[in-house]
């Protein structure tokens, strides 16, 4: 027997945030009962489990990483009609979902799974797992400002954790810059909002590491399967008192 939201989520329904919302929300029925109370437990081999009138079904479970160009969309549909990930995801069978999201004009490392657990447990807030950028931003900041994204920099939703900051590159006549910056929170826009905080409004993003997972050399527009060992050690890394750490520490 496991909770109800558990059960949806390794179906491949949603993440298990969400599928909280549907079992509230009167969505979800066990053996032709609804059901809205979340401490709720059920046998997937046995029970008759619908959303929305729906059978789940037990699928293959699916882990990708995608190189994601810029001026696509992270959801299932743009009611704008721009392109969105589903578009490059040519020949696979599954329904997946990005683990977490890149802004349109981002680019780089995008996670895609059917595994609502393995999504709720790599951006679930209390994890901290780190997520590296690389960012171009207009002029060259200070290292007094980049200690202010070092130590944590009060935002219009609260202070950043810290984050890890260095120079990659600067432009001789110093109209821009290249920073890579390592953060350990998930919230939208960020680091676009930390620069435009320290009055170094980002020109271009690319997201290049998600935990130790590196992009590499991933061509852009194109996918591929994550290895066992490369989920085993997100799913670690997600579980680890190390990000922790790091989070309370001074950044580096």
């Amino acid at each position: 027997m496991e909770r109800l939201q558990k059960i949806l989520a390794q179906a491949g329904v949603a993440s298990r945030r969400k599928c909280e919302e549907l079992i509230q929300a009167g969505s979800v029925e066990v053996n032709g009962v609804i059901v809205t109370e979340l401490g709720t437990k059920a046998d997937p081999d046995q029970d008759m489990i619908t959303v929305k009138g729906r059978p789940i079904k037990t699928e293959k479970k699916i882990y990708l990483m995608m190189n994601k160009p810029k001026g696509v969309i992270t959801s299932a549909s743009d009611p704008e009609g721009r392109k969105i990930v589903s578009d490059y995801l040519k020949g696979v069978k599954e329904r997946v979902y990005p683990v977490g999201r890149l802004d349109y004009d981002t680019e780089g490392l995008l996670l895609l799974t059917n595994d609502g657990e393995f999504a709720n447990l790599l951006t679930h807030p209390k994890h901290h797992v780190p997520k590296t950028y690389v960012a171009t931003v207009k002029g060259v900041p200070h290292g007094t400002e980049l200690d202010k994204l070092k130590k944590g920099i009060v935002l219009e939703d609260g202070i950043t954790a810290p984050a890890e900051v260095e120079y990659k590159d600067v432009d001789p006549n110093g109209k821009e810059s290249v920073i890579q910056i390592t953060i350990y929170e998930g919230r939208n826009r960020q680091v676009r909002r930390m620069f435009e905080a320290i009055s170094h409004p980002v020109i271009r993003l690319k997201r290049i590491a998600f935990g130790d997972l590196l992009l590499q050399n991933l061509k852009r527009g194109l996918t591929r399967p994550l290895t066992k060992d490369e989920i085993n050690r997100l799913i670690q890394l997600a579980k680890s008192d190390n990000t922790k750490k790091k989070r309370t520490g001074r950044g580096s």
